[in-house]
């Protein structure tokens, strides 16, 4: 039913679609003509895999809605390879053909400089500094934090994800002006207010869809207008919950899952930076936007799958199909960055940061070697030696009370012949 459902919505589409460039007399640009020729493939193509592309772990609001992303996926990560086998002075200009204001060079900001919380030699407004770096960035670091919340569930991992950050931009101002930041920038502005109320909040709604009663009913099953709406509104709930559990000191296979969920989770946060960098677009643009929320919705799937994956081996026998995408997805974007701008990921970090994340590996590998391999054989040999203590206690219990039974089988028996004589 499904099939001869997709062939019958193909059908129509292309006969829309042909029906549409009948209509109107075909313009001779050849740069018009291929974008919408661009466009109707890849409407076609999601028309396509909205209907029968696998369906995910999440049913709500609809199974299409997250096939749907599973297909821009696939769009985004080709449109990535495309641009990937360009010439650097071509793939910036093939973004005109998507915004004709784009592949122009664009001057960084810095948000250093000047870090004195109170100016006292701006008369007028000794609070300057503090104004200046409140733009639209700070609703979107609450927000961003506040669905990441949502989708790695656990108040730990989001932290050092979030302090994580700051310390990649510490050790990599030198190479994107971006990255300069005061202290009270990254440490107050961002850590805990922007990102510490978003997952507050984030953790809050969690505790609230955890304790939340899942008993779902047919709309027209409903006898109130005023339960019909509420019905409909909790449609873009979830239709049951899980919460994860990551426990990544369990297990040395969850310690290195986990670790490469932050290491990607960190990749593709540089990625929007460096992105913006060697492809010349603005912070502001929609397309920078638009990349930000296909990853909040990609990225929920992806972390549910991943966990399940987890969670449950021998059921999920293969990780899902969005996470190997998104996995992709930031590499491939990585590669793009390090073809388009080689120079500035090859700029050497300063000795000190490069000293502090070589203490840092260490300490890391140094506490996955005990808590995985040195403490496993320390407490493996205690118990074998508290084993053989209950062993050897017991074998001389065990003798001690043969000993005093024998002992009280011979004493009639030595008795008899003093009786004899008497």
């Amino acid at each position: 039913f499904r099939r001869a459902h997709t062939l019958t919505v193909l059908f129509i589409l292309t006969c829309a679609l042909g029906y549409v460039t009948l209509l109107e007399e075909t313009p001779q640009d050849t740069a018009y003509n291929t974008k919408r020729g661009i466009v109707a493939s890849i409407l076609v193509f999601l028309c396509f895999g909205v209907t029968q592309a696998k369906d995910g772990p999440f049913s709500r609001p609809h199974p299409a809605y997250w096939r749907f992303w599973l297909c821009v996926s696939v769009v985004y990560e080709l449109f990535l390879i495309f641009i990937l086998f360009q010439t650097v002075q071509d793939g910036r200009q093939f973004m005109k053909y998507i915004d004709p204001h784009l592949g122009v060079p664009l001057p960084e900001r810095d948000y250093g400089g000047n870090c004195l919380i109170y100016d006292p030699g701006n008369e007028t407004d000794p609070f300057h500094n503090i104004w200046d770096k409140l733009d639209g960035f700070v609703p979107a670091h609450f927000f961003g934090w506040y669905l990441k919340t949502l989708m790695i569930r656990d108040w730990w991992m989001c932290m050092i994800i979030s302090v994580m950050f700051e310390f990649l931009e510490y050790s990599l101002e030198h190479q994107l002006p971006n990255f300069s930041e005061c202290w009270w920038d990254h440490w107050i502005m961002d850590v805990i207010l922007c990102n510490g109320l978003g997952i507050y909040c984030g953790m809050k709604t969690l505790s609230w869809l955890s304790l939340k009663t899942y008993k779902w009913q047919g709309l027209w099953n409903i006898p109130t207008y005023k339960g019909k709406m509420k019905r409909i509104v909790f449609q873009f709930t979830p239709y049951s919950w899980v919460k994860f559990e990551w426990k990544p000191a369990s297990s040395l296979r969850r310690w290195l899952a986990v670790c490469g969920i932050i290491f990607v989770f960190l990749l593709a946060e540089l990625n929007t930076f460096y992105l913006k960098f060697v492809l010349w677009m603005p912070p502001e643009h929609y397309l920078v936007l638009l990349r930000l929320v296909f990853f909040v919705n990609v990225g929920g799937v992806a972390m549910r799958e991943i966990y399940d994956f987890m969670d449950d081996p021998k059921f999920h026998k293969k990780l899902g199909q969005q996470a190997w995408l998104v996995a992709a997805i930031t590499a491939t974007e990585f590669l793009i960055v390090v073809k388009y701008d080689p120079y500035t990921l090859t700029l050497s970090l300063p000795f000190y940061i490069t000293q502090c994340w070589i203490l840092g590996i260490i300490l890391v590998l140094t506490w996955t070697a005990w808590r995985f391999f040195i403490r496993d054989i320390t407490l493996r040999y205690k118990e074998i030696r508290r084993q053989k203590q209950e062993h050897r206690h017991e074998k001389d219990k065990c003798l001690s009370n043969g000993d005093r039974h024998s002992a009280l089988l011979d004493e009639p028996n030595g008795n008899k012949p003093r009786e004899r004589k008497l």
